[in-house]
């Protein structure tokens, strides 16, 4: 069916896609705002390592497109796009449905790259969805399982062996919370956790190079070493084929093999298919075949067509596929068709960055503040939580996730001590250090103007 001109479409859940529709909502954009996303769920990747690990559940990291547009008046369609055709100004879904639209939003992000290594799709896992969670999950649990009944002490060290394939900020990410996290999994079924072995392979020399948290790289290695089990390098390793249970890499000019059970991939990124199909001549793109968009984020030919995150560049202004822009470019464009719509003046759009996070660890994280000074350990860890929650959509899921996990940091973890004073301690400790973490949160991701906070603001400490 053909549905009414006067719409914006907007394709795709991630950061921009969903915090355009809201500030659209919060805005009272005067045109009806359809939402398109293949799942039910707003994915907040950054903490997918939360859920992973239990620190945080369902409802807090992958919480419904229903429950955060409810009210809002932004329709959501779940349905995957089959094509856009710009020149018709009309988007083709899977299911048949057909939109025609006024003004699109093209915010689909990107898709996982395995650069025509062999076996890769096949064999390695990614992080990028809660299904990718729940099948790495599954996997790990089901190698340590199988290791407590093998009594083959070269099939056992097989089986506990993972195998992370890239040092960016995922892949350093990803090493830090396993080897801290797989020894304590390992040891509640009886086995010995010294066996866990986390491997990080890097094509390049180095970990996080050419990456926005390369200032980081000295403290990721020294804390990456201090896990449970330290983790271990493999550098100058360009992976050329990944098995069922090896991974083959080449390095020296010569070919060597890792046996390991899980081999998760977290090397890279591909513009996605649609965009790279969009009719759009290459010297309007960047080199990933990503379309070239003004500075108000419209793309060149076609002005009606908004773009951002992993969908859209800048011509020489290069900016990091991060949480941070992508939320900040949401709001711009937003802005911007609200504009548009009344026939006022667009703005371009103002991307601040203030600072990267990582975590490096179970409770463990570094927070890098405007370029100049860092805080690890526990403290970084609140502060990166504190910062990511600030993130979170909607006010009432920001207040409900916060207060969850505010009682889980105080009354799961630091309420089991018998001594009252020494309990009251560690309560006051961790409060304080919420207090601190949200401060510094506040001042590293301040992306909102003070007209759109609305929110009710939860008192901590």
């Amino acid at each position: 069916m053909n549905s009414p001109v006067y719409q914006t479409l907007i394709l795709g859940g991630g950061f921009t896609g969903l915090f355009t529709a809201l500030n659209l909502a919060h805005e009272h954009y005067p045109r009806s705002v359809i939402l398109i996303d293949k799942d039910d769920r707003f994915c907040f990747k950054p903490l997918l390592y939360e859920y992973c690990t239990g620190e945080m559940d369902a409802e807090q990291v992958v919480p419904r497109f229903e429950k955060l547009l409810k009210d809002s008046g932004v329709i959501f369609v779940q349905d995957a796009v089959q094509s856009i055709e710009l020149h018709q100004r009309a988007v083709k879904l899977t299911s048949g449905t057909t939109y025609n639209y006024s003004n699109l939003v093209l915010a689909l992000g990107s898709v996982t790259g395995y650069f025509h290594v062999e076996g890769a799709r096949e064999n390695a896992l990614p992080l990028r969805t809660q299904e990718d969670a729940i099948a790495l999950d599954r996997k790990l649990r089901d190698c340590m399982q199988r290791a407590t009944q093998i009594e083959d002490a070269e099939q056992r060290r097989k089986l506990l062996t993972v195998a992370v394939i890239g040092a960016g900020a995922s892949g350093v990410e990803m090493a830090g919370t396993l080897a801290d996290l797989l020894p304590h999994w390992y040891e509640a079924l009886g086995g010995n956790s010294q066996e866990i072995r986390v491997v990080l392979l890097n094509h390049s020399k180095e970990i996080l190079e050419g990456d926005i948290n390369h200032y980081l790289r000295e403290i990721a290695e020294q804390e990456l070493k201090k896990r449970a089990v330290p983790v271990e390098f493999i550098f100058g390793a360009e992976a050329t084929a990944i098995y069922p249970d090896a991974v083959e890499y080449k390095r020296d000019d010569k070919t060597e093999t890792l046996p390991a059970s899980a081999i998760i991939w977290t090397t890279g990124t591909n513009t996605h298919p649609l965009i790279k199909d969009l009719p759009i001549s290459q010297e309007n793109r960047d080199h990933h075949g990503r379309p070239f968009v003004t500075t108000t984020m419209q793309l060149l030919d076609f002005p009606e067509v908004f773009a951002g995150g992993d969908c859209a560049a800048i011509k020489d202004n290069s900016l990091p596929p991060t949480a941070q822009v992508a939320y900040q470019q949401g709001n711009a464009i937003a802005h911007n068709l609200k504009a548009m719509a009344l026939g006022q003046q667009l703005k371009p759009a103002e991307v601040n960055l203030r600072g990267t996070l990582l975590k490096l660890g179970i409770d463990n994280s570094v927070a890098n503040i405007f370029d100049r000074f860092q805080i690890e350990g526990e403290i970084g860890h609140l502060i990166r939580q504190g910062t990511y929650l600030e993130l979170l959509p909607t006010p009432v899921h920001d207040f409900k996730v916060t207060s969850d996990w505010l009682k889980d940091e105080i009354f799961h973890r630091h309420m089991h001590s018998g001594e009252a004073i020494e309990t009251a301690v560690k309560v006051a400790g961790v409060i304080g250090g919420v207090v601190v973490g949200a401060i510094i949160a506040k001042k590293l991701l301040n992306m909102v103007t003070d007209d759109q906070k609305s929110q009710p603001q939860l008192q901590r400490g």
